[in-house]
């Protein structure tokens, strides 16, 4: 059954059309890995995804137009993790994680013992208990994605939405924080629209991935099928080779004229 459905969606910026006629659909508690070259329209369509930017054509999340949600009701349906993500200074980390209770807190913004319990709860999922009194400005890149996806999970989201979740981190840290993300997917029933750079990372934990070069959608497949040298090559410019993996496609650069 399809949790996200897109039609000839187009996203603008300003005056600028960045996403043009794109159409696909994600199934409930799929992985769905968005790739391309930089200004491909990826983290534009995960902003027309989250209601953060208008979007034109026919786009629904579970049979309803998001940009017709509350940002109360979206956010208990929806959780975006930023590729720069907004840390209040001073802020230590359990109260960061509980800032995703915001859509579930009663009137005059009052938490219920069902709100600390949550918090807690993604504390010790995401092994978070001893740094939860810490400022989470002075955490690591590795401990502050934990901590920043511990917040989207405290918003109980059907729909999970991630930019770049590791851009900033060493192998040994994207590894863990995709590990992590996986294991909640499975754990909860989450759906994944991630917009990865990291090719043969996408291949690994996605079952599906698609293709956007300037704002259209080239190829939509399996890794297997998406990951292909010739198309790769035209797309991106570069020069690599894809080696198949029992983990997934591997995708090697080249240097010009080397071994």
């Amino acid at each position: 059954m399809s949790l996200l459905e897109c039609r000839g969606v187009g996203v603008r910026r300003g005056d600028v059309e960045v996403v043009h006629d794109l159409s696909l659909t994600v199934d409930a508690g799929a992985w769905v890995a968005v790739v391309g070259p930089n200004g491909a329209g990826k983290t534009s369509l995960l902003h027309g995804v989250a209601a953060l930017t208008p979007v034109t054509g026919h786009l629904r999340l579970g049979g309803d137009d998001p940009h017709g949600l509350t940002r109360r009701a979206l956010a208990r349906r929806v959780a975006l993790m930023a590729q720069q993500p907004v840390v209040p200074p001073g802020i230590i980390v359990r109260d960061l994680v509980a800032l995703g209770r915001t859509p579930f807190l009663r009137r005059f913004g009052t938490e219920s013992a069902a709100d600390r319990d949550a918090v807690e709860r993604e504390l010790i999922r995401l092994r978070l208990t001893t740094l939860a009194a810490r400022p989470a400005d002075r955490l690591s890149g590795g401990e502050l994605q934990r901590v920043m996806l511990a917040r989207a999970l405290c918003q109980e989201p059907d729909l999970l939405l991630l930019d770049e979740p590791t851009s900033a981190l060493d192998i040994g840290h994207q590894q863990g924080v995709l590990d992590l993300i996986d294991e909640q997917r499975h754990e909860r029933g989450l759906t994944v629209l991630a917009a990865m750079h990291d090719l043969t990372l996408a291949a690994q934990y996605a079952d599906r991935m698609i293709l956007l070069d300037r704002g259209r959608l080239v190829h939509d497949g399996t890794p297997a099928e998406v990951l292909r040298a010739e198309p790769l090559n035209r797309t991106y410019s570069a020069r690599v080779e894809v080696l198949g993996r029992p983990a997934g496609p591997a995708v090697i650069p080249l240097r010009p004229g080397g071994r």
